[in-house]
């Protein structure tokens, strides 16, 4: 017997509310076991060949879990809901903390507090969330109203069952966002720089002091370069390993260290920036700023450093 049993049973309780999950594991196990256990008296199929059969019979588990779930899922159709239920969770986890961070950032360079700096991230990525979700529903319900197309049920087997869950695996989902943020920051640190978006009083001002452009700006983008170079290997290599996790924690350190050097010694941003800022506004937000950026730079880096200890370690040791 392999482990296609337990993947397709933890694909299912995945897939229905956590307060049911406890409750339903032992019915879909027995339901599992029952198709498995069926299977020899149809012909002389070996173990493994009755356990594959048996669940390509279940079918998707995602589709089986709408059965379990509180009520009817009828919102755009119990076929199409699965399939509708990943693009949506998928485009939520990548793009919802992507707008947060970036109009916080926004809102604190165009001289907005931290407070409202906050709200405003708060608050676009409400309206990203029910936008998404509503464009997401309006296309489904197109789709499978007008046109009498359906997206699904799609076409399943075990082999598409993901693994296990696993503190050491490294998830597509997980290697994408990653990805994204680091190609936004890049072009967010290049956009800030050669075209400044900070205008004040008609003058255009580079968000950065110009003179960092001799160091200290090459080397945090080459920091951010060799970021996206380690997450794609890490990607291919599959999962957390105690020294990949050296290298994420020496790579944060080569960009927090120097961030926050600069933060604090003022030496960050463009100081006609921070003139004609001050020139318009009480004083002393620059050091708030710089602080709290320090601090926000400083808890996301050893955050990260020690998650990926803990993810090598637990791919070392097996812990799942």
């Amino acid at each position: 017997m392999t482990n296609l049993t337990d993947r397709y049973i933890a694909a299912v309780l995945a897939a229905v509310p956590g307060p049911q999950r406890a409750e339903l594991e032992p019915e879909v196990r027995a339901l599992v076991a029952d198709a498995i256990d069926a299977r020899p008296e149809r012909g002389d199929l070996a173990a493994e060949a009755a356990e594959r059969a048996a669940l390509t019979e279940l079918g998707d588990p995602a589709l089986l879990a709408a059965r379990y779930g509180d009520g009817p899922r009828y919102l755009i159709g119990p076929a199409v809901f699965p399939e509708w239920r990943r693009l949506v969770t998928l485009l939520l986890t990548i793009l919802v903390p992507i707008i947060a961070t970036v109009t916080v950032i926004a809102s604190l360079v165009a001289g907005g507090t931290i407070g409202s700096a906050i709200v405003s991230g708060l608050g676009s990525s409400v309206m990203v969330a029910l936008q998404s979700v509503f464009w997401i529903t309006l296309v489904f319900a197109v789709i499978e109203r007008t046109t009498g197309a359906s997206l699904g049920p799609r076409a399943w087997s075990p082999e598409s069952l993901p693994e296990l869950p696993d503190g050491g695996r490294v998830s597509l989902a997980e290697i994408g966002a990653t990805l994204v943020v680091n190609v936004l920051v890049i072009a967010g640190l290049l956009w800030v720089q050669l075209q400044p978006p900070i205008t004040i009083e008609g003058s255009a001002y580079p968000l950065f002091d110009p003179a960092l452009w001799s160091f200290w700006l090459p080397w945090i983008l080459t920091v951010m370069v060799l970021e996206t170079v380690f997450t794609v290997l890490l990607y291919v290599r599959g999962r957390w390993t105690w020294p990949f996790a050296v290298i994420n924690a020496v790579l944060g350190a080569a960009f927090a260290i120097p961030a926050v050097y600069l933060l604090q010694n003022r030496l960050l941003f463009n100081p006609e920036l921070v003139a004609a800022i001050e020139a318009q506004t009480p004083g002393g937000w620059l050091s708030i700023t710089s602080l709290v950026t320090g601090i926000v730079v400083v808890v996301i880096v050893g955050w990260d450093a020690i998650d990926g200890f803990r993810k090598a370690r637990r791919a070392g040791s097996g812990v799942r």
